[in-house]
């Protein structure tokens, strides 16, 4: 579903994501720790380490997964991903759900043995088989994508919908997701909401953010800007990049708030720094235009190079019009009997085959502004420049798609096309 109005960026997201924890241990301190077990009589131990590792040695299952826990978050040992599967695993073959899960975790992120999704539904399976909530969103997961098992939609959804009826937020979720992208489901707005609700009520980032879409977009909720904007802030005020993202283009567009550009560069800065391409192109608009900001060009290039970097088809676009900009303005003053152009206009040839170069990637994603530009660019070249253009070109495309696919990187809608 792409974006909210007036070219917001408000696009959902489709996969399952944040949806692999970790479970802490429960009642497992630092410090001292009082314990009556079958494993001991009444003690105090020094540590938690003594209070556990005799027990887990003689085969007391939840000793065994506060071990391999420990191990895992370095808690009075050195972090170690190889001791924390040695233990969880023990403690998961005698059937301890927590372990179960949590080796599966391991089995799925690589984290001490090679990466294996087929062991990772595995050990999922028999957790989320005995009821263990998180192994059930896990499970769905693994069957959404289709991760060491073949994907199928209707496995994702039952086992989410077993997880989010017990209120776990990250499938309550993935649940609205499905409602929202007709995975396995009819597609039903009003559904979608409720379930980002639930779990965006307990302060999952990115439901709230898609609750904040819907609300934007009028998607199963009456359009509602104030909505929007305040779901949108409880998630980027977690630091959630895309929320960051669409908070900027509410402030830059005075939608549910008034007009404020220092406050769109604000957020869209917060969201640029963790890497978020579109944020980082409305930073360099802002930028090049002076909104919110002092005009500078060399920040615009800095941020539209970051975001053509990650195949940002206006950034692109734009970084190729700056370059050829510069080209253009030196050779024009050359060409009127300027010493300091003529003396420069050898430094800025290399920008005018930079400037192609951009242009044609960002063509070849289907943006029709580059393609006029390249027409236009392509007659200020030689034959040789031409050719170095398209060398580095393919060059850019065989290092962010080593395949040699198209460049890799979402195309996003931006605030202000140029």
């Amino acid at each position: 579903m792409m974006g909210g109005r007036n070219g917001g960026y408000g696009v959902l997201i489709g996969a399952a994501v944040g949806t692999l924890f970790l479970v802490p241990a429960n009642g497992l301190a630092q410090q001292e720790v009082f314990r009556v077990d079958p494993c001991s009589m009444s003690v105090i131990y020094a540590t938690a380490l003594a209070a556990v590792s005799g027990c887990a040695a003689e085969g007391y299952a939840p000793d065994q997964y506060k071990l391999g826990w420990m191990y895992a978050n370095g808690i009075d040992v050195a972090e170690d991903d190889a001791e924390a599967l040695r233990w969880y695993r023990m403690a998961a073959e005698q059937g301890h759900v927590s372990a179960q899960h949590n080796l599966g975790l391991m089995y799925a992120e690589g984290d001490g043995v090679p990466e294996d999704d087929a062991e990772a539904v595995r050990w999922y399976r028999l957790a989320a088989e005995q009821g263990y909530v998180p192994a059930q969103g896990n499970l769905g997961v693994m069957y959404d994508n289709g991760d060491g098992v073949p994907e199928d939609d209707a496995e994702a959804l039952r086992w989410y919908r077993l997880a989010a009826e017990q209120r776990f937020a990250p499938a309550q979720y993935n649940l609205g997701v499905m409602y929202d992208n007709r995975d396995g489901v009819p597609e039903d707005y009003g559904e979608a909401v409720r379930w980002y609700r639930l779990s965006a009520e307990q302060g999952f980032t990115p439901a709230q953010y898609n609750l904040g879409v819907m609300y934007d977009n009028g998607n199963g909720v009456p359009e509602d800007d104030a909505e929007a904007l305040r779901w949108y802030r409880l998630a980027a005020e977690q630091r959630f990049a895309p929320a960051q993202y669409n908070l900027g283009v509410m402030y830059n567009d005075g939608n549910g708030v008034p007009e404020d550009d220092a406050e769109a560069v604000r957020w869209y800065r917060l969201s640029a720094e963790q890497g978020f391409a579109a944020a980082q192109y409305n930073l360099g608009v802002m930028y090049n235009d002076g909104n919110g900001v002092p005009e500078d060009d060399a920040e615009a290039v800095r941020w539209y190079r970051l975001a053509a970097e990650q195949g940002h088809a206006l950034a692109q676009t734009n970084l190729g019009v700056i370059y050829a900009q510069r080209w253009y303005r030196y050779e024009s003053e050359a060409a009127q009997g300027d010493s300091l152009a003529k003396a420069n206009l050898g430094l800025v040839q290399q920008d005018l085959v930079l400037a192609f170069m951009w242009v044609t990637l960002s063509a070849a994603q289907g943006n029709e502004t580059a393609r006029t530009n390249k027409d236009a660019i392509e007659q200020w070249l030689t034959p040789e420049q031409i050719a170095e253009a398209q060398r580095l070109s393919q060059e850019w495309i065989d290092r962010h798609d080593p395949e040699g696919g198209k460049p890799s990187g979402p195309i996003r809608i931006p605030n202000r096309p140029r």
